[in-house]
């Protein structure tokens, strides 16, 4: 994001967010709510959910602005908070496709469906069941969420040099399964 030359960067709000600014948290929230929305859309359906996940990342921001330790973008680490919250919100319930499944049985998938039922269904799928958790975790964040590696680093809280090398042995072992 492009920010203006008077515009405080996204620092400098959480810093004006620790001393209580509620006007920070304001720009803060309307400079990252969007795309945010989006990316928990991508993992929810449901828009009460998306919106609660939005609301409790805001929540945490407001109460614990310096949480943030300066390394990485901001960026990355509301999406942190946001995930994780997501992924709270979920575990409880049927998982999104079980969700999903149950909520179309009366419709056709739609084309993201039917893509991730081919792939899940597929050499593709069987080979990333088969990764372990960590591996996996840097194969979604890096290739399905799109994040840079820093920022999948900051997401999983591990080094980038971390990602880098999981992402190396992920890759190795999808090429052995697909062979």
């Amino acid at each position: 994001m492009t920010l203006d030359q008077g515009s405080p960067t996204d620092q400098d709000l959480l810093a004006q967010i620790a001393e209580g600014d509620r006007g920070a948290l304001h720009t803060l929230f309307t400079r990252h709510q969007p795309w945010l929305a989006a990316r928990v859309r991508r993992r929810c359906a449901d828009p009460a959910i998306v919106s609660e996940v939005l609301n409790d990342t805001f929540l945490v921001v407001w109460q614990h602005p310096r949480r943030y330790k300066g390394d990485g973008e901001v960026a990355a680490w509301l999406w942190g908070i946001a995930i994780r919250t997501l992924l709270h919100r979920l575990r409880p319930r049927k998982s999104v496709f079980e969700r999903l499944v149950h909520a179309r049985q009366e419709h056709q998938p739609s084309a993201e469906e039917a893509v991730l039922l081919q792939v899940e269904h597929s050499d593709v799928g069987t080979a990333l069941q088969r990764l372990s958790p960590e591996l996996l975790a840097v194969v979604q964040a890096t290739v399905i969420d799109g994040l840079s590696t820093r920022e999948a680093a900051a997401l999983l809280g591990i080094p980038s040099g971390t990602v880098k090398s999981r992402m190396s042995r992920a890759r190795l072992e999808l090429r052995e399964a697909l062979r």
